[in-house]
């Protein structure tokens, strides 16, 4: 992925009353008389292609001459204003062609009746990109954004100041200069002298090159307009592998108050990349967010609303300027990334060792093989610096994918009846069930840590698909015991005898509690949506989940919303 979304070239034509024209192309087309010289090498009659070795797979459309591109690549006027895509052999070229003026050879003067033919003008244009052949579609609809996006902008730089056509003149002008100097023998290339004295050449040069590095482009068109773009296949990378568009586009969407922004550039480092005229709230965003608050809490500090601040929030993450985890508490579980950079000699390590004097990063990673609760680093002797510089550390490796914080799950699983139990009996002995690294043979399996005050805090849910009504008063009433029987309607009766034979069942608030929270039982929610969706403290609902322990089972594995930006997707 990251080498396909990478283009093979950029190219400008136009076309006018001069017909044809192909102003630029970077990078340059190789000389003739080298292309000519690997032309005449012989080559192994046993080779399965035709074409010179190097030719059509490395340099993708330089085999295309000037004349040719000029002729494919300026289209119709009635083709533009739309998406330009052709695909030739290996290459596919891609681009917005826009239209400045009717192609009209007259104009009537309203002052001078009398037909005077029109000066030479330029009709339309197009800035095309050569991609591969085999490019993600996702690649090919984003290289079209910045296609329509440079056309808009030379479009408004053309009926302004006439940027376009001041532009296009010089490289034509520089053209046939060189085409006079060279005897037409086509041994330089005139794109080499058009670059350093055209303004225009020199920003898709940056753009290309922006293109196939980093994939941010940062532009000042004619120094007035700004343009700005992401090509996220290039932006979201986790080592070698590319995190696809649909998976943080997924992600995105799946935002939930009680999630958190972690910043992986300094604030004032991000804060002097934003252009002049950036919306202040996102200022005020970058300011005010911590890895330690959520979205809620973060909307309430910098004095926003909370759908502005998820928008913010998915314009940082699109960026590649932020990620989406959960807020840092001592309940939290982390685990070393399956990926992560362990290696002693590796630049991660060296970078820590500076960040953080007197710390070795295999030592602290080492803490985290197995999953490991930020509260078992607390120690209430140890001075105020050390918890501080622990939390820092944990942001640091978070900030470069070395650890993956894991979530507790809770699925309603029934013992088996007892012909079941004789069976299972000795496979069970033989390899005893684990979740989240504790034993579940034993009934004091669940073990849980003090919720803290940022856990414990009661959230406001707005109205939600998956959330119920509040539990009334008074289980024991008809009502009462009449909803809890239709929720407990879905369970098979295998199920419902179980959940029968728990002492906790006696209590009908406490029965009332658990019917209500059924739906969430299956595995696809966490304890931190639970809270959030049903406006529960943590310790009401690890109470529930200890006193039904027999038949709910606890996992800890990933929230599939943070696990995109951890680890690679397949």
């Amino acid at each position: 992925m990251g080498e396909d979304s990478s283009p093979i070239s950029v190219i400008l034509v136009s076309s006018g009353s001069r017909g044809n024209k192909l102003l630029f192309r970077y990078p340059f087309q190789r000389h003739r008389r080298q292309q000519g010289e690997q032309t005449s090498k012989p080559r192994s009659p046993y080779a399965l292609h035709s074409t010179p070795e190097g030719t059509e797979d490395q340099d993708g459309d330089s085999r295309f001459s000037d004349a040719i591109l000029a002729t494919i690549l300026a289209t119709k006027s009635d083709m533009c204003g739309r998406k330009f895509e052709l695909k030739i052999d290996n290459v596919r070229f891609v681009g917005h062609p826009t239209l400045l003026q009717q192609p009209l050879g007259f104009q009537v003067s309203k002052l001078d009746p009398s037909p005077k033919r029109e000066m030479p003008t330029m009709i339309l244009f197009n800035v095309v990109f050569a991609l591969r052949a085999n490019a993600d579609p996702s690649v090919i609809g984003c290289v079209h954004t910045l296609s329509r996006r440079l056309a808009v902008v030379l479009q408004h730089e053309e009926r302004r100041c006439q940027y376009l056509t001041r532009e296009a003149k010089l490289m034509l002008a520089i053209q046939d200069e060189v085409s006079a100097m060279s005897d037409g023998d086509g041994s330089q290339s005139p794109f080499h002298h058009i670059l350093p004295k055209c303004k225009l050449a020199s920003d898709l040069k940056q753009a290309f090159d922006s293109l196939c590095t980093t994939g941010i482009i940062h532009l000042h068109v004619n120094d007035w307009l700004e343009l700005s773009f992401c090509l996220p296949h290039k932006v979201h990378r986790l080592g070698p592998d590319c995190i696809p568009p649909h998976a943080i586009e997924k992600s995105l969407k799946a935002i939930r108050p009680y999630h958190a922004l972690l910043l992986l550039d300094e604030e004032k480092a991000l804060l002097g990349q934003l252009p002049v005229d950036c919306s202040p709230a996102l200022v005020r965003v970058i300011k005010t967010t911590s890895a330690m608050k959520n979205l809620q809490q973060l909307a309430q500090d910098a004095d926003l609303a909370l759908l502005q601040v998820f928008q913010l929030a998915a314009h940082l993450v699109y960026w590649g300027k932020a990620i989406i985890i959960y807020p840092l508490c001592e309940n939290n579980f982390y685990m070393l990334s399956p990926d992560a950079d362990i290696c002693v000699y590796s630049p991660l390590a060296e970078r820590f060792s500076r960040r953080f004097p007197g710390n070795n990063l295999l030592s602290v990673l080492s803490k985290f093989s197995l999953p490991t609760s930020l509260s078992q680093f607390k120690n209430p002797l140890a001075p105020p610096m050390q918890e501080a510089q622990l939390v820092q550390m944990v942001i640091w490796m978070l900030q470069h994918r070395l650890l993956t914080q894991l979530h507790t799950y809770v699925c309603l699983l029934a013992p088996p009846s007892e012909p079941e139990a004789l069976c299972r009996a000795e496979e069970d002995r033989m390899l005893p069930a684990r979740v989240g690294g504790r034993s579940l043979s034993t009934p004091n399996a669940l073990s849980f840590g003090s919720p803290t005050s940022s856990d414990d805090m009661t959230l406001t849910s707005p109205s939600m698909d998956n959330s119920s009504a509040e539990i009334p008063p008074g289980g024991d009433s008809p009502l009462g015991k009449r909803m809890t029987e239709n929720l407990l309607a879905s369970l098979t009766e295998h199920e419902r005898e179980a959940i029968q034979n728990i002492p906790a069942a006696q209590n009908p608030d406490d029965l009332r509690m658990l019917a209500k929270l059924l739906h969430y039982f299956r595995g696809n929610h966490h304890l931190e949506e639970i809270m959030y969706n049903e406006n529960m403290r943590r310790s009401v609902l690890l109470t529930l989940i200890d006193k039904f322990r027999s038949v709910l089972v606890v996992r800890h594995h990933e929230d599939p919303v943070i696990s995109v930006f951890q680890t690679p997707s397949v």
